[in-house]
């Protein structure tokens, strides 16, 4: 994968730092979208796929990004395909500052020291090239200005970004709730998108034992391990895109 072009981390990350303040918006729900994000990134250089309510690594040749090469390989070391749910759940310490850090490396944001309260120090991130973030916006902003179903990428970010929280960060107030509603929408664009985004989503409800029911599906997701199976249910039936949370592995 070339660096020439931004990944979907990258640009969450960016759509998320506020331009006046240098914060990150929904910082605790951006954590686990750049996990999410990092699985679709992937999935769009053809190294993972979705299987029924898992991820499947169907190439395991690295990207040459070191951030995502580490996702892959953690995939890989798996043996076998993944909840989306149980990945995006797991830990990911210091995933949302080494992204600013090596935004920061490539000029994109630069780091500005200060004390909260005068006391404790505190480290806030300013875009250095606010086209970028125009751009990336402006892609978001098309998509739902016209309706026209936009790119997979596109498609992934607005699902991730609806997911995350920011929505209301990007389009406030009662005259964005046009907006933030077809940002919503756009989440059925992507299969993959929208298999992460929904997963993000059930992590952050605390969901931990229950199928998710997703539109296009026929058939009941396969109960959790802990409930009976009723009789003339096939123990292995779900369906394909469907979210069941279960405990980290």
């Amino acid at each position: 994968m070339g660096r020439s072009r931004r990944t979907l981390p990258e640009e969450l990350l960016l759509l998320a730092l506020d331009p006046a303040t240098g914060t990150t918006a929904q910082p605790q729900s951006l954590d686990l979208g750049l996990a999410g994000a990092q699985l679709v990134e992937l999935a769009l250089a053809g190294r993972i796929a979705p299987d029924g309510d898992r991820i499947a690594v169907i190439l395991p040749r690295p990207t040459g990004d070191p951030t995502l090469d580490t996702a892959l390989e953690l995939l890989r070391r798996r043996g076998s395909p993944v909840r989306a749910v149980n990945w995006i759940g797991g830990p990911r310490l210091g995933l949302r500052q080494t992204y600013l850090a090596h935004l920061e490396r490539c000029g994109m944001v630069h780091a500005v020291e200060s004390h909260m309260c005068g006391v404790l120090p505190t480290t806030r991130y300013q875009a250095t090239d606010t086209a970028i973030s125009r751009e990336i916006r402006a892609r978001l902003d098309s998509a739902i200005r016209t309706g026209v179903p936009p790119d997979p990428r596109t498609a992934a970010l607005a699902a991730l970004a609806h997911a995350v929280g920011l929505g209301k960060h990007l389009y406030p107030g009662n005259e964005g709730r046009s907006a933030r509603s077809r940002l919503r929408d756009l989440i059925r664009h992507d299969p993959m998108g929208g298999l992460v985004a929904h997963a993000v989503m059930d992590v952050q409800n605390g969901v931990t034992a229950q199928p998710r029911r997703t539109p296009g599906g026929s058939r009941p997701a396969a109960r959790p391990p802990a409930v009976a199976q009723p009789a003339g249910v096939p123990a292995g039936s779900r369906r394909a895109g469907m979210i069941r949370t279960a405990a980290v592995r």
